[in-house]
C-alpha cells in the first residue's frame, strides 16, 4: 500500500467582529513562517482605514497581508473574486513552504471558498473560531467606536462624502458610512444649527454601534451554521477573558487561553 499524501494546511480564523481575529492572525503566521490573507469584505477595498478598522502596520509585525486595502472601493468586490485571489495566492505560499493563514469576519467568503471543489481537493482546513461572550464583547465595540471617531472616523468619512453615493455597493456599505448621511447633508445644507448637528452625529454613532452589535449576531448565526448545519469542524476558543482584565493579566489571558490552545490545534 502507498502512504497516504497529505494535503497542504490552510488556517481560518473565525469569529465576530471585535473579538482579536488579526491579533490572533498574527501571531500564528510570526510562529510558522506563514502568511495572512484577509477575507474581511470591507477591508479588502482602498481607504476608509479607521471605519473598516484596518490592521495598522505595527501590529502586523512584519507579517506579509494579502488582499487588503488593494482593490477600488467603488467596485463590488464579490465572493468569487475572493476566491479566485485567494487561490492564487494560497498556491503560491504553498508552493513556497508558508503557511496561508485567513482570516476576517465575512463567512460568505469563507464559504465560498471551503465549498470551492477545486479548493476543498487540494486542501486541508484548521478552523479556528474565537469567541467573546456576548454582553462583554457588545461593551468592548461600543467602546471601540468611540476610539474610532476620537481616531478621526467622522473626518475620514466626511473626506470622502458623496450625497449621491451608492450604499449598496464597494466600500460605501461599510458601518460608519450611511451612518453618517443625514449628519453630513445637514452640515453641508447648513440647514441646523449647532445642537442640532451635535444631536445628529451622536444619533448616528448610536446607529454605528448598534449596527455593529447586529453585525455581531449576523456573523455568528453563520458561524453557527457552518458548524452544525454543514458539519465544519470547528474549534471555539473563548476569550472572553482577555477582555476582563488589563495589563499583563490580559496579556496572560491571550497567552494561555487563547494562543497556545490554537497553536495545539494547529500543530503544523
Amino acid at each position: 500500500m502507498g502512504s497516504l499524501v497529505q494535503k497542504p494546511l490552510v488556517v481560518f480564523i473565525m469569529g465576530a467582529t471585535g473579538t482579536g481575529k488579526s491579533r490572533l492572525s498574527v501571531d500564528i503566521a510570526a510562529e510558522y513562517s506563514g502568511e495572512i490573507i484577509n477575507c474581511d469584505k470591507m477591508q479588502v477595498y482602498k481607504g476608509l482605514d479607521i471605519v473598516t478598522n484596518k490592521i495598522q502596520e505595527h501590529e502586523m509585525k512584519g507579517v506579509k497581508h494579502h488582499l487588503l486595502g488593494e482593490f477600488d472601493p467603488n467596485s463590488d468586490f464579490t465572493a468569487l473574486d475572493f476566491c479566485n485571489r485567494a487561490l492564487m495566492v494560497i498556491e503560491k505560499l504553498v508552493g513556497s513552504g508558508k503557511l496561508p493563514v485567513i482570516v476576517g469576519g465575512s463567512n460568505s467568503f469563507i464559504e465560498a471558498l471551503v465549498e470551492d471543489p477545486c479548493f476543498r481537493s487540494k486542501y486541508e482546513c484548521r478552523f479556528l473560531w474565537i469567541d467573546v461572550c456576548l454582553p462583554v464583547l457588545f461593551s468592548h465595540v461600543h467602546q471601540r467606536v468611540d476610539l474610532m471617531v476620537d481616531a478621526g472616523l467622522v473626518d475620514e468619512v466626511r473626506a470622502v462624502f458623496d450625497p449621491m453615493a451608492d450604499y449598496g455597493r464597494g466600500i460605501s456599505k461599510s458601518i460608519g458610512v450611511p451612518e453618517l448621511k443625514e449628519y453630513f447633508q445637514a452640515e453641508r445644507n447648513k440647514a441646523v444649527d449647532q445642537e442640532t448637528a451635535r444631536n445628529l452625529l451622536q444619533a448616528a454613532i448610536s446607529d454605528i454601534k448598534a449596527n455593529t452589535c447586529k453585525l455581531i449576531t449576523c456573523q455568528l448565526s453563520k458561524i453557527y451554521r457552518l458548524k452544525e448545519e454543514l458539519k465544519w469542524p470547528i474549534c471555539r476558543v473563548d476569550a472572553t477573558a482577555v477582555f476582563q482584565k488589563q495589563g499583563k493579566e490580559a496579556e496572560n489571558a491571550w497567552e494561555e487561553q487563547v494562543l497556545k490552545p490554537c497553536l495545539r490545534k494547529i500543530n503544523w
